[in-house]
């Protein structure tokens, strides 16, 4: 039975990796996909990998309808065996509904693949309606770390090396941004709700400690 399947991890776990992956072994096979991303760190109408990995996709910008996209390929007498879509969380919650469609209707397999929390934690709307409606939600199992060396759990947003709070809930950034740009770092729970980045933690390691003083 075709299934609408969720890959959800933090930043840099591999999702867009494994996409492509997935798009390499289903071509050798014969079979053709349509690839869908939004807003992608390589431009638009890219799927990229941090592996310097890079294919072309078909940009889902607002608006969008994936279901009337592939019906279109079909009906003009194209190829679909399934259908990828990277960068998920940036979709609007009925073009989710529309990736369903996909799958009940014209009985293709969809793989999404996203992040599931923005740098609040608070989580995307196209990620929370894909939790809704997917058959399966995987999350993946090569896992980012903190700075810490802890299981990374969430993303922050940076600017200067320090996290912010505050700020549209969508801005393309990623891991490897210089520190004075807008950047992406991937924390755990404890040093995200600390607001401590490699950054800061480096900072402070670097002061001096405060001695107590006594009176002579």
């Amino acid at each position: 039975m075709p299934e609408l399947v969720f890959f959800s991890g933090t930043m840099d776990c591999g999702k867009s990796t494994l996409a492509l992956q997935l798009v390499h072994n289903r071509s050798n096979r014969g079979l053709k996909g349509v690839i869908f991303t939004r807003d992608d760190r390589a431009g638009e109408g890219k799927i990229s990998s941090r592996l310097g990995l890079v294919s072309d996709a078909v940009e889902a910008g607002p608006g969008f309808d994936p279901y009337a996209y592939v019906v279109g390929e079909l009906s003009s007498g194209g190829k679909v065996d399934y259908v990828i879509v990277d960068e998920a969380q940036f979709l609007a919650p009925e073009q989710i509904d529309q990736l369903a469609r996909i799958v009940d209707d014209l009985e293709l397999d969809v793989f999404a693949f996203g992040i599931t929390t923005d740098f609040r934690t608070k989580l995307f709307p196209g990620s929370q309606r894909l939790i809704e409606l997917a058959d399966r939600v995987e999350t993946l199992q090569v896992e980012a770390m903190c700075w810490c060396g802890a299981r990374a759990t969430h993303n922050a947003r940076t600017v200067g090396g320090e996290m912010v709070v505050d700020g549209e809930q969508v801005v393309v950034g990623d891991v490897n941004r210089p520190a004075a740009d807008v950047g992406y770092e991937v924390l755990c729970r404890r040093h995200h709700r600390r607001r401590m980045t490699s950054a800061s933690a480096q900072a402070g390691a670097l002061s001096p400690d405060v001695l107590p003083v006594s009176a002579g």
